[in-house]
């Protein structure tokens, strides 16, 4: 037969197209309702396309019987009041039974009121027993043929609808989708979304449906990118590819001198770099606020309040380290004295230990004392012995001093 125009029919809201031809001079719209014959006898379906261009399998296509009139219409009101009362009988009967995790989800009514389709959601490991259940529940519905179907946890999904995974309002599924298309984990690596289960997958506990419509792009723009871990020639010299970026039609590599750099495509193909890439801001030298910053220094050394800090504090030390200005002018006149007892006590510690003293000329030598010539006049000359008692003064000294201090 010639097929003078394809319509794609639809038997419930956002269920699967089917084709059927339609005579050219039949005037139908969409939302027109017309009755067809199925494998499940007559029906009437909703028509969602009224013309479609290049169809699937036109050899399966079926001609309409005729366009739905007002008793047709009115027949589909029953039908729908009918499968609102067989769906809740079908729900008490599984709340009163032994079955577990089973769910009615929906009935469908043939048009001649003689076929009834129970769409039904189980796992294959429950304790659902089919032949109990048809036996069952068939004596509720005694004049019509029963037919269950088990369906899957995204068409149950998509009947109840409610709130999507990524926060829309209603689900894909709900919306607009008319089949399932088939989506693997491989879609999720190819636009670099994260593998963790409560980002990849929705309500239903599969993967999202929304892994696919982008992922057709995604592949396109690969295919002219090097794959990761590849060795490529840039301009700035050879690295590997650590990642793909699809969108954006460029790559980030790993160079040994530079380290991860981004190039785009056009850049690995010619070598040469980009412009906007080769200036560089000018870079802003840090503003130092000496105001706002206090520099404080902290000696370790310090233990208490009678140690140490108390001998700084007698020579003209604060805790800081400072001189204190008020003593200042005081110990210019000591300066001197202590210079003199440094020297007195080093050169006592040598002439002690035997290794005399080290001037220039004389090395490692003991000090002599030559008499002096009638011609010269006498001078005295320092004793030994002095300096050693004042170095055995100076040591008992230190030593009741360190006695206090402990």
């Amino acid at each position: 037969m010639l097929i003078n125009r394809v319509i794609a029919v639809q038997f419930n809201k956002l269920g699967k197209l089917y084709y059927f031809s339609a005579p050219k001079e039949l005037s139908l719209t969409c939302d027109s309702y017309v009755i067809v014959n199925t494998s499940h006898g007559r029906q009437i379906g909703r028509v969602a396309k009224a013309e479609v261009s290049e169809p699937t399998n036109q050899t399966e296509i079926q001609p309409i019987e005729r366009v739905a009139n007002d008793e047709d219409m009115a027949i589909r009101e029953v039908l729908i009041q009918k499968e609102a009362e067989a769906l809740e009988i079908v729900r008490r009967y599984l709340r009163e039974s032994s079955f577990q995790n089973v769910k009615a989800v929906s009935i469908e009514y043939g048009f001649e009121t003689n076929r009834i389709t129970i769409f039904l959601n189980y796992d294959n490991d429950s304790n659902f027993e089919m032949k109990t259940f048809l036996r069952d529940i068939s004596k509720n519905f005694r004049d019509a043929r029963i037919e269950v179907r088990q369906i899957g946890p995204r068409d149950m999904a998509k009947a109840l609808s409610g709130l999507g995974a990524c926060g829309i309002e209603q689900r894909c599924c709900s919306r607009f989708l008319t089949e399932f298309s088939s989506i693997s984990i491989k879609m999720a690596k190819s636009q670099d979304i994260s593998l963790t289960p409560g980002e990849i997958t929705g309500m239903c506990g599969r993967l999202r449906c929304c892994l696919i419509y982008e992922h057709e792009m995604y592949e396109a723009a690969r295919a002219n990118l090097p794959k990761r871990k590849k060795l490529v020639q840039t301009p700035l010299g050879g690295g590997k590819v650590v990642q793909v970026l699809p969108l954006a039609d460029s790559v980030i590599v790993d160079i040994p001198e530079s380290g991860p750099r981004t190039f785009t495509r056009t850049e690995l193909e010619t070598g040469v770099m980009e412009e906007s890439k080769i200036k560089l801001a000018p870079v802003e030298e840090p503003q130092h606020y000496v105001a706002d910053v206090e520099f404080m220094h902290l000696d370790s050394s310090l233990k208490s309040e009678g140690g140490r800090s108390r001998h700084s504090q007698k020579h003209g030390q604060t805790r800081l380290g400072r001189r204190n200005p008020n003593q200042s002018v005081n110990r210019q006149g000591n300066g001197e004295n202590r210079s003199q007892q440094r020297s007195d006590r080093t050169q006592s510690g040598r002439i002690k230990s035997g290794e005399g003293t080290k001037r220039a000329g004389v090395h490692n030598r003991p000090v002599r004392h030559q008499p002096q010539s009638s011609s010269e006049p006498a001078t005295r000359q320092p004793s030994t012995d002095a300096h050693a008692s004042d170095t055995v003064q100076s040591e008992r000294k230190r030593g009741n001093y360190h006695r206090r201090r402990r």
